[in-house]
Order: structure tokens, then sequence, then C-alpha cells
């Protein structure tokens, strides 16, 4: 691999963020908006509850973690439908640049985006709504890791489902992350869920990081089993989703569809 080639794709995403403020905007102010609605809803379960349970770490630190994920996904899907949506895919792959390179570019830059919404959510959530998020220290490492590949692996995923579909099909990945939700068991634990969507949870790694960090934040101990599951499956999806992106462009190759790639094409 060339890191020149990698920073280049990674730098082409650059130009376009700090070109125009409709893309820059968006990397803090939908997650900004999620902070303040859901850590007002939680101060106000807080006050009609009348029980010594803290509704902000459990739901407000809920909905950053799921959000940090979605942040990781959109992070590489949107970089690839920017080259989708001005037709400049072909032309990446017209020059030297590889697969694993122009991933790895895509991936860096979902690192760079969804670390700017990470930090704007720990700011509005521990300043203004006293989220003790930064209390667990080192403890909220791995479990972070593992919402990061998870949100990586949906992210080549998606990519790879537009580039097999064609872009008219892009509205599939938004839904992505919806549909895995109820199954991720991010404000409920998985044994409040019917039989048959506990064992999909069992294979969604997300569900392993909220079950532990409940765990955890309600004065238990960090068990190292389910997170080390969840990172094995984590792992195992991710190699899935880049194994599907490459065949996906190899078939695109082979059929002439990547020269002929175009907004209407849905097959």
């Amino acid at each position: 691999m060339s890191a020149a080639r990698i920073l280049a794709v990674v730098l082409r995403q650059y130009y376009l963020i700090r070109g125009t403020f409709a893309r820059f905007l968006p990397l803090f102010a939908w997650v900004a908006i999620d902070m303040l609605t859901w850590g007002f809803l939680s101060r106000y379960l807080d006050s009609v509850a009348g029980s010594p349970l803290n509704f902000v770490p459990r739901l407000l630190g809920a909905v950053l973690l799921w959000d940090f994920l979605v942040r990781v996904a959109q992070g590489v899907t949107t970089a690839f439908l920017e080259d989708v949506w001005s037709r400049n895919f072909l032309n990446f792959f017209a020059t030297p640049l590889t697969v694993g390179e122009y991933l790895a570019g895509l991936m860096l830059t979902s690192i760079a985006t969804s670390l700017v919404g990470l930090i704007v959510m720990l700011i509005m959530a521990t300043t203004v709504f006293g989220l003790p998020f930064l209390a667990l220290g080192a403890i909220s490492l791995p479990y972070l890791l593992i919402l990061f590949l998870s949100g990586i692996s949906l992210g080549v995923f998606g990519a790879g489902l537009v580039l097999r579909l064609g872009p008219a099909s892009e509205w599939f990945i938004w839904m992505i992350p919806a549909t895995l939700g109820p199954f991720a068991a991010v404000f409920y634990p998985m044994s409040s869920l019917p039989g048959w969507m506990r064992a999909i949870s069992y294979l969604v790694p997300p569900s392993y990081v909220f079950e532990g960090l409940r765990s955890v934040v309600g004065g238990g101990r960090l068990a190292w089993s389910p997170l080390l599951a969840g990172g094995a499956l984590t792992a195992f999806y991710a190699a899935l989703a880049i194994g599907f992106f490459r065949i996906t462009y190899r078939r695109a190759i082979r059929t002439g569809l990547i020269a002929r790639y175009s907004a209407e094409s849905v097959s």
C-alpha cells in the first residue's frame, strides 16, 4: 500500500468538507441536537421517576455511543457517495490506486469526521448534563473500539451494496443502522427481548458493548468474556465487509458495470 495514495483520498474529502459549509455543519450539528434532546429528556425522567436510578448515564450515554457508531458508518458511506455523486469513482481506479488503498482512505476520513462528532458529544454531555463518561477511563476504550470497527464494517458493507446495485440504491444504506438498533440493546437489556430477537442480538457486536457498559455503570465489574466475543464478531464482520466490497468491485470490472456506472441503475 502507498501512504501517499491513501492520503490523497483523505485529502480530497478534506477539500470537499473545507470548501462547503453545508458539508462541514453536519459533522457536529446533528449530534449536538441529539445531545440536547436526549439530555433534557434524561433530566426530565430523573425528576419524575422518583427513583434512585440515574437516567443520564443510562440513556444519554447510550445515545452518545450509538450516535458514535452511526457517524463512523456514515463517515465511510458519505465519503464513498461523494465520489459516486460527482461521477468520480471511475476516475479513481483509472489511476494506480488499489481497492485496499481506497478503503483505507475512506476509513481514515471516517476516523476524522467521527472524532469531531464524538468530541462535540462528550463536551456537551459532560459539561451541560453531567454525564460521568470520562470517569470510566480506560474501561471505555475497548468498548469504543468495538463500536468503531462495527461502524467501519457497516460503512464498507453499505458502500459495497451501492457499488453492487447502483447509485439509486443509496437509500438502502441509511436504513442499516436503524435496522440493527432494536437488536443492539441500546436502551434496554437483552433479557427484555423475545427469544428470536435475543438470538439475533448475540450476533450483533454492539449488543455486547451496551450490555457490558450497563453492568459497569450499575456498579458491576468489567466482564472480559462478552467483550472478547463482541470483539471477535466485529473483526469477523469487518473482514466480511471488506471482502464483499473487493468481490463486488472485481465483478463491476469484469462485467463492465464500472464504466457505465450511472444514477439510474439498480440491478
